[in-house]
């Protein structure tokens, strides 16, 4: 394919839940520290309120005249962390009514815990909103390969980036264990190591 024809960046941008009350609604997502971007009360026929997730690029639209949906009825809504176990101590602590923490690979029936490896895309726990819309949400450190740019690594917010390094440290280590010796590269190493991590091919060993 030519540069020419080569298809423009096509941004997810936006989803629309569909909700019931939408006041009750807003408390909700308020009381996950989500951002609430805007709230357009134009009339009784029209109101929209937007949040966005801490980290995320896409934004929840719910409101008014937004939708035909039923309130309650969406699902399969991913929302990828990168500690599961710390995530859903933070939503039960905010009065979330989180599941527990469980595991399953492609196919497989779910089993209690978080993966015994912590394999990326392993782990979930799951929330609803007053309504009954779903929201899963999905432990992901390493992608898989394609599923990000190459020439684009990025890093959420500081927490995100701390437990990245982290896991960059513990390999290191068992890196300058096999070399024998300390490793004055280690700043190279490591942002190898966050790259390779983060576009979902395979780690420096």
């Amino acid at each position: 394919m030519t540069q020419q024809n080569a298809m423009p960046d096509m941004k997810l941008e936006v989803i629309v839940i569909p909700v019931s009350d939408v006041d009750r609604a807003k408390r909700f997502y308020d009381s996950l520290g989500w951002r609430l971007d805007a709230d357009f009360d134009i009339s009784d026929a029209f109101h929209v309120v937007q949040f966005t997730p801490p980290g995320s690029d896409c934004s929840v639209h719910f409101g008014t005249g937004l939708t035909d949906a039923t309130p309650g009825s969406a699902r399969g809504l991913f929302l990828v962390v990168s500690d599961i176990v710390a995530t859903h101590d933070v939503l039960a602590a905010r009065g979330v009514a989180v599941s527990d923490v469980f595991h399953r690979g492609v196919g497989e029936p779910p089993q209690p815990g978080p993966d015994p490896e912590r394999r990326s895309y392993f782990s979930y726990a799951t929330f609803r909103d007053p309504d009954g819309n779903e929201w899963l949400l999905q432990e992901v450190t390493a992608r898989l390969p394609g599923r990000v740019d190459g020439t684009d690594t990025t890093f959420t917010s500081a927490a995100d980036l701390a437990r990245a390094l982290r896991r960059a440290e513990a390999a290191h280590g068992q890196y300058e264990k096999q070399l024998g010796r300390r490793d004055d590269a280690w700043a190279d190493w490591y942002a190898d190591y966050l790259v390779r991590e983060q576009t979902g091919k395979a780690l420096a060993s």
